[in-house]
């Protein structure tokens, strides 16, 4: 993909010059692969105490104060425009309210290190999806390989010649799905959103406060008032937002702004690994020799699937 299509927003469609940051970038994008990773962990203990809709609520409130926060100390204002609103409204379902409440429904069932895995199959997806649906985009020897590659890992982390013994079909299917909506919304923002002249701190967060709107409507159809509010999860929840949601966001625009797209994309392929090692070591999640050797297969084939790309 041309652009870094990031987990969580819009891409960039500024075109502010780019300013040198107090931290080197290297501890940012240090920093960002660890929030990342940990977002996982943060989802599955959240929802042992709260409704999947209602961390994902909670994560985005949480995300959007940071952004409107932001907004606020440098003065900028919503975008306008009804135009711009409807396909802000659209990103947001793609990119946040979907599938949040995906990677919340399957962690109820998978574990937190086979959620991250599946999160590493965006840009497979992406680059499949790309062939079609962007007529730059060009299939070449090495992106097709790098596609059924990464095809190949899937299998390997997911069991395929033990038939998925022991492997929950409903919470994977969910968690896979939520890492294909990624590039769906990524495609349909670069068609409907680029150049619309906003700053990109402007476009993600009215982003975020409508995927915010959108579970605040669906959430209470779907479950009640908790009885009770378990701290633990409360505040996994709190850091998911603040930090996996609101922060996170605004470090990896400046990664992209100072050292461009290619680089920055390459936290996509630190994040399962952190995912993982987090499962094991904090949660004390069990991970059988296929999952950690399918995750390399699935992380070098998207790394095939991005050479060559049109930056």
């Amino acid at each position: 993909m041309s652009a870094v299509a990031t987990p969580h927003t819009v891409p960039p469609t500024d075109k502010s010059p780019r300013r040198h940051a107090a931290l080197d970038w290297r501890v940012r994008f240090g920093v960002l692969s660890l929030i990342w990773g940990f977002s996982f962990l943060l989802i599955k203990v959240g929802t042992e105490g709260y409704a999947p809709f209602q961390v994902t609520l909670g994560r985005l409130v949480f995300g959007t104060a940071v952004l409107a926060t932001a907004m606020a100390v440098k003065r900028e204002r919503l975008p306008r425009g009804m135009r711009t609103w409807v396909h802000l409204a659209v990103a947001a379902f793609l990119l946040n309210a979907l599938p949040f409440s995906l990677f919340a429904y399957s962690e109820l069932t998978i574990p937190s290190t086979l959620a991250g895995i599946c999160n590493a199959t965006s840009p497979l997806w992406g680059m499949a999806l790309s062939l079609v649906a962007l007529s730059e985009d060009r299939p070449t020897r090495r992106r097709v390989a790098g596609l059924g590659i990464g095809f190949i890992g899937v299998l390997t982390v997911l069991g395929a010649w033990q038939g998925f013994h022991g492997l929950d079909a409903t919470g994977t299917a969910m968690a896979l799905t939520a890492s294909l909506c990624y590039p769906i919304g990524w495609i349909y923002v670069r068609r409907t959103l680029a150049g619309a002249g906003h700053s990109h701190l402007s476009m993600t967060g009215a982003q975020l406060l409508l995927a915010t709107v959108q579970l605040a409507l669906i959430t209470p159809l779907f479950t009640t008032l908790p009885s009770r509010f378990p701290l633990v999860p409360l505040l996994a929840i709190a850091t998911l937002g603040t930090l996996g949601t609101g922060l996170a966001v605004r470090i990896q625009y400046g990664l992209v702004s100072e050292v461009g797209p290619t680089t920055a994309q390459m936290v996509t392929y630190f994040i399962p690994v952190i995912a993982a090692a987090a499962g094991v070591a904090i949660l004390g999640e069990s991970l059988a020799w296929s999952t950690p050797v399918g995750a390399v297969v699935v992380l070098a084939g998207a790394a095939l699937t991005q050479s060559g790309a049109r930056r």
